[in-house]
């Protein structure tokens, strides 16, 4: 059985509805992340070596998790971007999920610069990047961070799923 065909297919199609329920409503739904949670250990249990698959698919949901958590402890992505990575992780192994991490970084900064530039938030988004390096900079004793207005919040969901179709078309190019 060729669960790798499977897993890809599955995976494509679970990032391309988070992203479009991301797109419309800024969220990603649990019951789609749980039910492909649950869909990548019933394939992975169906591989051939179910035991090393399963442990993949257990180091790729820890490594997707553990990758994005700092980014929502510091209220900088919503849990269900976490979420989502840890899912996708589930689906492709600690490896290939290193891998779209660094990816959606990139697709998550372009798509941040743009929406900042066609909002016209670019002052806004210096001061506040400044607000957080200043204290570096000046040799400052760090300060409690006051909350600021954001120059805008980001579906990041597509992000994510920009950077797992890279990955998954490069595996088959």
């Amino acid at each position: 059985m060729p669960v790798a065909a499977y897993l890809d297919t599955l995976l494509l199609l679970l990032v391309a509805a988070a992203a479009i329920n991301d797109l419309a409503s800024r969220r990603i739904p649990n019951l789609l992340l749980l039910s492909g949670l649950i869909a990548a250990l019933a394939l992975h249990a169906l591989s051939p070596d179910p035991g090393q698959a399963l442990l993949a698919c257990l180091g790729g949901a820890a490594t997707g998790l553990l990758i994005f958590m700092p980014f929502y402890l510091v209220r900088g992505m919503a849990a269900g971007d976490v979420k989502m990575m840890a899912t996708v992780g589930a689906f492709t192994g600690p490896a290939a999920a290193l891998h779209i991490a660094i990816l959606s970084w990139c697709a998550g900064g372009v798509m941040a610069l743009a929406i900042i530039v066609f909002r016209g938030r670019v002052r806004m988004a210096l001061g506040n990047l400044w607000g957080i390096v200043r204290p570096a900079v000046l040799r400052l004793p760090a300060a409690p961070l006051a909350m600021r207005e954001s120059a805008g919040s980001m579906p990041y969901g597509v992000a994510i799923a920009a950077g797992t179709i890279y990955v998954l078309m490069a595996r088959y190019a």
